[in-house]
């Protein structure tokens, strides 16, 4: 097992622009109540900080060592009787370790805790810090606010960050976000420590001495506490039909993206402002017909004319309808969700039925398990249904907007669910070139624009949107070129489609024209957000960062995750084969979406039994939570399970 840090770009981009642009002051009016310095050596910040503070803030300032050990430091003692002055609380013998045991329960509950340039002493190595920092993290998480932050100041090099200039090697390091995930903490923010922004400050114990750390060029970490990692298990649905319900469970490999409402009325997230916004301006140019989206399950048998729009059923979702009479408890340990209120235009699912006693027929009991239905992988599985409805009106642009959900590779920009608005436009066949290219045009005009809202100004960047002509002589694919994510992810990124189907039975005189839009890809294009699993995640901070009304840069509140690496080879079944897609699917659900590349190494076959082995790489890293080493070699022990049982392997 390898660890190791794998930066992109954009993170690195981040960083130096806060470092460049953002060297705010050390020291600032603060709106926290509570605060509480640990690793004191001298108490010089503690009470330069208390210069600062509002009246109703109230400081608590510690160290390790015991009064009789500043009684001969004059600047320690002066330092003291200015604390005392003003009020300051002020402990000695705390164990910054060991936090939980220095104060009560009632006494907890800190706003911000602050530890500058924290050391073992002497010439303690990187290993002893590092286990240094990791308690530290741990013995915070029992004594700040939900909301609190930690606040570490490292000497240059210390950290293991992007921040750092220059920067060590990942295994020289503190790698002070590696060490402060165990607690339970993702890095939120970093910007230079100035001593000079603390009038009076001067840190010491330099290897245990009277003697100040090497601090030019030193950086501070500012942490939060993360979203439990554990708890996201698959949920179980309850739907009605006819009067009966059933259940199905949630896809592993999709567990906490069903029935999220992100297009809902009452949402705010911006997968619903940039369709919003991309409807309103369309509908300056056509006139617009919106329509009810149904809970994104279809029938096995009325899957068949997707294959016409190129959609993959080999890769779609497939879940069973079970008979549920249990009125409210899950059929596993997951959660139990109703979908009653999603249902209204659900009836028309039509599933196996079989003649009952009376001649009518019935549903036949025990049929929905065994009798698979696939979760939408398109809206396009609605269209023949709005085009041949008799309240169709040619001319106007059909709008639909929902999540859809796919088996996928895992790479930077695919993903397994994600919303799609879908546009349908139905025409005279004399008038069909004039009316797709304007479409097409106004479409083109609208992506531009919202594209280059969040360049600065001035820029000499440009995100370009294209469509490219398809072999077949009739579709497009919507591609767009984007500097959002820096030089590394300067490509083509498909964001939609343009289909133009054959003429409908219904309406021979008519030409159509359907248009697809991946919401996600256009919102991290618009806002940069880098990472598509940003847009599912549950943490609230998320949300925090979308103005109304403003499309302004994303800003991650999780910074420089570490990543984790571990290779896996296996002897295949030749019987059996070997499903790649399965197999991305696999590691996809066991880690909980924290895979984020697999890259295949080698192909070996035994020279004797002809038997074939393959390796890959996996490569762990979270977006938005705290990720350890262990919990990674936890997942990667469990994979090895995982696909010797479904996929029929035989791990090394």
């Amino acid at each position: 097992m390898e660890s190791g840090w794998q930066e992109t770009r954009e993170r690195c981009d981040v960083i130096n622009e806060r470092l460049r642009g953002r060297e705010r002051e050390q020291v600032e009016a603060m709106a926290p109540r509570r605060l509480l310095l640990v690793g004191e050596g001298n108490f010089s910040f503690a009470a330069a900080l208390s210069e600062t503070l509002d009246p109703s803030t109230s400081l608590t300032a510690t160290c390790l060592q015991h009064p009789t050990d500043l009684a001969r430091d004059p600047v320690a003692r002066e330092n003291l009787q200015r604390l005392h002055e003003r009020g300051a609380k002020i402990r000695f013998g705390v164990d910054c370790t060991q936090l939980a045991d220095a104060f009560e329960l009632h006494d907890r509950e800190f706003d911000r805790i602050y530890f500058n340039f924290p050391h073992c002493g002497r010439k303690a190595g990187v290993a002893r810090n590092r286990e240094l920092l990791a308690k530290f993290f741990q013995s915070c998480a029992e004594v700040l606010a939900e909301e609190g932050e930690v606040h570490v100041a490292l000497c240059r090099g210390q950290g293991g960050t992007p921040a750092d200039n220059p920067r060590r090697e990942w295994h020289n390091s503190w790698q002070v976000v590696a060490m402060a995930a165990l607690g339970g903490f993702i890095l939120s923010d970093v910007h230079p420590f100035s001593c000079e922004a603390v009038p009076g400050y001067k840190c010491t114990g330099y290897r245990s001495q009277d003697k100040s750390f090497h601090v030019e060029g030193a950086v501070n970490h500012i942490f939060t506490r993360s979203l439990p990692f554990e708890g996201l298990q698959p949920r179980v649905f309850r739907i009605k039909l006819g009067g009966q319900w059933f259940s199905f469970p949630e896809p592993e490999a999709l567990a906490g993206k069903l029935n999220r409402g992100f297009l809902e009325a009452s949402s705010c997230h911006p997968i619903k402002t940039i369709n919003e916004k991309l409807i309103a301006e369309l509908g300056k140019a056509f006139p617009l017909k919106r329509l009810t989206c149904s809970f994104p399950l279809l029938p096995q048998g009325g899957t068949s004319f997707l294959t016409s729009w190129n959609c993959d059923l080999s890769a779609a979702f497939w879940v069973n309808l079970l008979e549920d009479n249990s009125n409210s408890e899950p059929l596993t340990g997951g959660t139990t969700q109703d979908m009653e209120d999603f249902l209204e235009s659900f009836s028309e699912l039509s599933l196996p039925k079989s003649p009952g006693r009376d001649g009518k027929e019935e549903a036949h009991e025990g049929i929905y398990g065994q009798a698979k239905v696939c979760l939408r992988p398109s809206l396009l599985a609605h269209v023949q249904a709005i085009i041949q409805a008799p309240d169709f009106l040619p001319g106007s642009l059909h709008i639909l907007s929902g999540p859809v959900f796919r088996k996928c590779l895992i790479l930077p920009f695919t993903m397994p669910a994600f919303h799609e608005t879908l546009f349908i436009l139905g025409f005279n066949q004399n008038l069909k070139d004039g009316c797709l290219q304007s479409l097409l045009d106004h479409l083109k005009g609208i992506l531009d624009s919202f594209l280059t809202q969040t360049f600065p100004e001035g820029s000499k960047l440009s995100s370009s949107v294209e469509f490219v002509f398809q072999p077949n002589g009739k579709d497009y694919m919507i591609n767009v070129k984007s500097h959002n994510f820096g030089p590394d992810f300067a490509k083509d990124l498909i964001i939609g489609s343009v289909t133009t189907p054959a003429t409908s039975t219904l309406h021979k005189d008519q030409s159509f024209v359907f248009v697809s839009v991946n919401l996600d890809l256009l919102a991290m294009l618009v806002w940069g957000i880098s990472d598509w699993r940003m847009l599912w995640t549950f943490d609230k901070r998320f949300l925090n960062n979308f103005i109304p009304g403003k499309i302004e840069p994303f800003k991650s509140y999780s910074l420089c995750p570490p990543c984790f690496v571990h290779d896996i080879s296996f002897w295949l079944d030749e019987k059996k084969g070997f499903d790649e897609l399965e197999f991305h699917t696999v590691a996809r659900a066991v880690s909980q979406d924290t895979v984020i590349s697999i890259q295949f190494l080698s192909r070996f076959q035994h020279p004797k039994t002809e038997q074939v082995s393959l390796c890959y790489r996996l490569t762990y890293q979270t977006c938005d939570k705290a990720l350890t080493q262990q919990q990674v070699t936890s997942m990667q022990s469990q994979f090895r399970k995982e696909i010797q049982q479904r996929l029929h392997v035989t791990p090394r």
